[in-house]
């Protein structure tokens, strides 16, 4: 008998899972991934890379293309236990196909008031995208427990500390936007509680040497 779950329960268990493993790749679709074959394309090989490597949070980003639910559905079926997500959900269509495909959760680079509320009432998991101390206390509002940070770097690593003090408890926060493999240990250090990386954690088709060392560690 499955048990379902409703959003608050989504969340907890996806900060749990990211205080095990504080990171997440996302991954952008590029027009050839589209039109070949799954298992021959490029996004195929570094979800393959991932997977063998050990990263457990890996998002794809929405593209408003009809052949884009054919390729997540074939990244599903060849990655079941991997706790995937969808990224870039700034509109009404995308959260319901995403949610409608069994996406584990999804992250939009915006807080949308619409968009949150729709999230609920369909007990799926959409991560609002925050900037300033007023969207991080919104997103509170709305009882969003997990938030994303975003453009990090252009807020900086102190931006965390500047407004944990007058702000007091902060929701789990992930640090994306900008940010490359170096940067994982001096943003956690900093006080995010997880970061987001692009597609730089490949160089020459091979993972950046600083991803290896720190999944490693």
């Amino acid at each position: 008998m499955s048990v379902l779950l409703n959003t608050s329960d989504l969340e907890e268990g996806l900060i749990r899972s990211l205080r095990i493993q504080p990171l997440l790749v996302v991954l952008r679709p590029q027009s050839t991934d589209l039109e070949a074959p799954f298992s021959i394309t490029c996004l195929s090989r570094q979800l393959d890379q991932l997977v063998e490597a050990g990263v457990q949070h890996v998002e794809i980003a929405w593209i408003d293309h009809p052949r884009w639910p054919d390729l997540v559905m074939a990244a599903m079926s060849r990655h079941p236990r991997l706790s995937l997500g969808a990224a870039s959900i700034t509109q009404l269509s995308a959260l319901r196909q995403v949610a409608e495909l069994g996406f584990s959760y999804a992250m939009s680079p915006l807080l949308d008031k619409r968009l949150q509320q729709r999230a609920k009432q369909r007990d799926f998991l959409l991560v609002p995208g925050v900037m300033t101390p007023s969207e991080i206390r919104q997103a509170c509002d709305l009882d969003c427990r997990l938030v994303k940070l975003f453009p990090a770097n252009v807020l900086g690593r102190g931006f965390y500390r500047q407004i944990a003090a007058p702000m007091g408890n902060l929701p789990f926060m992930i640090a994306a936007g900008g940010l490359r493999a170096g940067d994982l240990y001096s943003w956690l250090e900093a006080g995010y509680d997880a970061i987001a990386l692009g597609r730089t954690v490949f160089e020459n088709d091979g993972f950046d040497p600083c991803l290896a060392a720190w999944i490693g560690a």
